[in-house]
């Protein structure tokens, strides 16, 4: 059974508490990290839970269970795309997520851009990159960054907000943490090399958000912390 929302109130000042700590462990800002609840494979109410305490973004998986949820859920919850997009739904996707996170190479560039034009809008977009190097993730290459970069910034549809990426999965927290911190570098760099403003580094989940905003995250993906064991797969 899915948690009620006091449940959910108490896991949200837990993980805010988790975020607050390590800012501060960090030394930076208050406030300069941002909460993005994930509720893929959770009821509809996971997302209007969130909104109900202020929270208006929300993280998804997959496009077609997205757009179930966007039908049923309250008004005014901007909807994030943080999982694999493929061409055949970037048409769906692109008119439906305020952002898509999970940009991972040139053909998905080119397809949003195709059906932005059709539609007459802009899209906020994040580069995925492997900074990992796992195997089992999705992600443009360190290597590939450059080009892609330079490709998204052709797409007069498009808006690049930054980068995202997902750590290997490893008990070591050390693993997560040189993940995220060759993001932030690779991040620099581009902005740097590009002349352009990256603002964001989506990077950190349940697991390993204290790593990530240790090397500079500013939006963390938390689903189970939040919302508990997924009730569907």
């Amino acid at each position: 059974m899915f948690i009620d929302y006091e449940a959910f109130l108490q896991n949200l000042e837990s993980v805010q508490g988790r975020i607050a700590q390590a800012v501060a462990e960090a030394k930076r800002p208050e406030g300069s990290v941002k909460l993005l609840p994930v509720t893929k494979n959770h009821p509809v109410d996971a997302a209007n839970y969130a909104l109900r305490t202020g929270i208006d973004s929300v993280g998804e998986n997959r496009v077609q269970e997205a757009l179930y949820k966007m039908d049923q859920a309250d008004h005014g919850i901007r909807w994030e795309l943080i999982g694999p997009l493929q061409s055949n739904k970037a048409k769906k996707a692109a008119s439906s997520f305020w952002r898509i996170q999970s940009v991972d190479r040139p053909k998905i560039l080119s397809a949003l851009q195709k059906s932005a034009e059709v539609s007459g809008s802009k899209l906020r977009v994040l580069l995925q990159i492997n900074a990992g190097a796992d195997p089992n993730k999705f992600g443009a290459t360190l290597e590939d960054s450059d080009g892609m970069i330079e490709f998204a910034l052709q797409q007069d549809r498009l808006t690049v907000d930054g980068l995202m990426t997902i750590a290997p999965l490893d008990p070591n927290p050390s693993v997560a943490r040189k993940c995220f911190a060759r993001l932030r570098e690779c991040r620099d760099r581009l902005a740097d090399k590009f002349a352009i403003d990256l603002p964001e580094l989506s990077m950190g989940m349940s697991g390993d958000l204290g790593e990530a905003i240790l090397e500079g995250s500013t939006l963390v993906r938390v689903g189970t912390a939040l919302f508990g064991e997924r009730e569907y797969k």
